[in-house]
């Protein structure tokens, strides 16, 4: 009997740390995706749709209390709770930094789910059909990140998903571990891990690596996977000023050239002399600055007579032809058309007749140079009403 009553014992502790390991590791997982999320969000490396978050962030909200309400007492609510704050947290973040996008069909629906939840649950007091309503609303709100992945897999490039991914499974873990697991307990937390996994899998198992997906070269200089795929339009070349980009073959006016990427700075966090690798940056807003990718994008050089220029879209930052680029033309864009209240001034050498000798803000571009940008669609929202004197006129000496 005692040796019973030992085993019993010894049994019912393994359970205990088993449950503990499990809501442990399930938790760690969980806001570390969330974390790493954030940052991605925050260097500019990942995309989201802000509709899509904002459906998230009130379906898991929904979830953790109809779960609660279903199973009031079990550890996983912790987990459901954190995830809930958690996610919009990073709803709140993506609100602030990233382009608003119209609600999809998909997205619609996921709100009309949400909604039909709630006056399930407070107007006929069924918390079961409730929390079976949100547990269907969760594929549906997935679609359009599917959608985005699969296009284009560096739009949702981050750990987050690796880690969300086993953080559901630690919930599952822990759910059959529990007193009380049943198939109730378990719809939310398979379709999180699937829709979850999906994701990874879509972007790369290898995605778990932060120094892969947070965009930290191995080398001096990185150059991405897509530049150096076979048929590249672009090859990189060496002029009297350091590298330069040149066209593989010809480009019509209006081309899409190329995509600005890279980590997300404020202007308090990049130092004012800025010189040969150092001036990598692209100004994107009043205070905010676009870092080096490691790509092209970094070795596009200036010219006073551009025949390339950005272009400021919700989906991103895009490199576009403004004249016809010929098989062998060096590709270029004026960089005072994103400089806005900067001490930046760099004395320019493109060699151009039009050479203004320095490149400097937008505001002190001549008046009919700036509205040939504006209508030609190259003036980010922030630059559109600003106006001033040239800067040859302004400080003689910079041009001297």
């Amino acid at each position: 009997m005692r040796f019973k009553l030992q085993t019993e014992a010894t049994t019912s502790w393994s359970h205990m740390v088993s449950i503990e390991f499990w809501l442990y590791a399930a938790m760690i997982l969980s806001i570390s995706g969330y974390a790493f999320y954030w940052l991605g969000i925050r260097r500019q490396l990942v995309r989201p749709n802000r509709s899509s978050w904002l459906i998230w962030s009130a379906v898991t909200t929904i979830e953790a209390l109809t779960y609660q309400a279903l199973n009031a007492g079990l550890a996983q609510n912790i987990i459901f709770f954190v995830s809930a704050a958690s996610c919009l947290f990073i709803t709140l973040a993506i609100w602030r930094q990233s382009a608003w996008q119209r609600p999809s069909d998909a997205e619609l629906i996921c709100i009309g789910i949400a909604l039909a939840a709630l006056i399930i649950w407070f107007g006929f007091q069924s918390q079961f059909w409730a929390h079976i309503l949100v547990v269907a609303a969760v594929p549906v709100s997935f679609l359009p990140t599917w959608i985005s992945a699969w296009q284009d897999k560096r739009r949702e490039l981050s750990p987050a998903w690796g880690l969300w991914a086993l953080g559901d499974f630690a919930t599952l873990m822990l759910t059959l571990s529990g007193p009380r697991g049943s198939a109730t307990d378990l719809p939310y937390i398979i379709v999180e891990l699937v829709c979850h996994a999906s994701i990874w899998l879509m972007i790369g198992l290898s995605s778990i690596n932060p120094l892969r997906s947070l965009g930290i070269p191995i080398r001096k200089f990185l150059v991405r996977d897509v530049d150096k795929s076979k048929g590249n339009p672009f090859t990189v070349g060496e002029t009297k000023l350091g590298k330069a980009v040149y066209a593989s073959r010809p480009f019509p006016v209006g081309a899409t050239l190329m995509e600005f990427t890279g980590p997300r700075y404020h202007a308090s966090e990049i130092h004012s002399n800025r010189w040969g690798e150092d001036d990598r940056f692209v100004q994107i807003d009043v205070d905010h600055y676009m870092g080096p990718s490691g790509g092209l994008d970094d070795l596009v050089n200036h010219s006073c007579s551009p025949n390339a220029g950005l272009r400021f879209t919700n989906e991103g930052v895009f490199l576009v032809a403004i004249r016809p680029i010929q098989l062998g033309d060096e590709v270029c864009w004026d960089y005072s058309t994103t400089l806005s209240n900067t001490s930046f001034y760099m004395r320019c050498q493109c060699g151009t007749p039009e050479c203004r000798d320095v490149i400097g803000d937008f505001a002190f571009l001549e008046p009919d140079l700036q509205e040939r940008y504006r209508a030609l669609n190259l003036v980010p929202n922030y630059l559109m009403k600003q106006t001033g004197e040239p800067i040859a006129v302004r400080d003689q000496s910079l041009a001297a």
